[in-house]
């Protein structure tokens, strides 16, 4: 089910550094299978192969220059690096890499089997549509994620009732909500074609379409923030994550972001400081843990 179109990068080259024997899950780490303690619930999961064998013990180590390192029967290698990705992502699908309930999740719709150890960045509703990033790089996704970062997220919205421009001021002033006031959002009433992807062209009389970019991540952030002033959404797709579109995309299609997208996302968390710690973020490699960057 996974597609992709137009993958022309997506993956760090190696890094320049003298190859020595190291920890198992360093290497998977530095290898961009996943964060370093995803790469620890690999081991421990029996995921991970070794010349072979099944490594469960978390201090083993290995020589990258003859030992053979396998994740779910793929090959891992220094040169891979990490991959970065962004789905157009579907309704009606979870944002986990696993759900312990069996409902449909998103891994269908990504390469897991080119990219073991690939994770969603944040979490968007199941009913929720539009750019979802993916990566195997846990230490640009927590960037990301801290809220000192302010990357922006914009959505495209159809509510009920008809609004005008002034009904979206208490949004741009900072509403506040039950768990404290939101930052200012950035807001504009849209027309049916420019939201296409939500309304398919038509608005019914009683229906606006809306974009908005938020900094924050707040769970169900965008819905409730509509609700506070009467105008609850019935349909919502995120435009872009920071520089990143799905423009091209089909739903349910993916790519892997070019070299320059991929700088632009790290010089979004400039402001991050190392020791800050993301409240919402899941201390697991998914990164779609409850809370985290649950903004829609």
């Amino acid at each position: 089910m996974a597609s992709e179109t137009n993958g022309t990068s997506g993956i760090d080259g190696p890094t320049e550094e003298r190859i020595v024997p190291m920890r198992l899950q360093k290497f998977l780490a530095r290898a961009g299978v996943a964060s370093r303690r995803g790469s620890e619930d690999l081991m421990t999961a029996g995921r991970v192969r070794v010349n072979g064998e099944v490594v469960t013990e978390l201090g083993s180590k290995v020589d990258p220059r003859v030992d053979v390192v396998e994740v779910d029967g793929v090959r891992v290698s220094l040169g891979e690096g990490a991959a970065y990705l962004v789905l157009n992502k579907p309704e009606n699908v979870i944002t986990t890499m696993d759900d312990p309930e069996g409902r449909p999740t998103v891994v269908p719709y990504v390469p897991v089997d080119r990219f073991p150890g690939l994770f969603p960045v944040g979490r968007l509703d199941r009913d929720t549509t539009g750019v979802l990033l993916f990566m195997t790089d846990g230490d640009l996704a927590a960037r990301l994620l801290h809220p000192s970062s302010h990357v922006t997220k914009t959505y495209h919205a159809v509510v009920r009732g008809e609004l005008y421009d002034e009904d979206l001021d208490p949004l741009r002033d900072g509403i506040e909500l039950d768990d404290g006031p939101c930052v200012p959002a950035i807001c504009r009433l849209v027309s049916a074609d420019e939201a296409y992807d939500v309304t398919l062209g038509r608005l019914r009389r009683d229906e606006s379409a809306v974009e908005i970019t938020i900094t924050e991540g707040r769970k169900r952030e965008v819905k409730r923030m509509f609700s506070a002033i009467h105008h609850p959404v019935l349909e919502l797709n995120r435009v872009s994550f920071g520089p990143i579109t799905a423009r091209g995309l089909d739903v349910g299609a993916w790519r892997l972001l070019t070299a320059d997208e991929v700088g632009k996302l790290r010089a979004l968390t400039a402001s991050y400081h190392v020791g800050d710690r993301n409240p919402s973020r899941d201390d697991g490699h998914d990164f779609a843990g409850e809370g985290a960057d649950h903004d829609e």
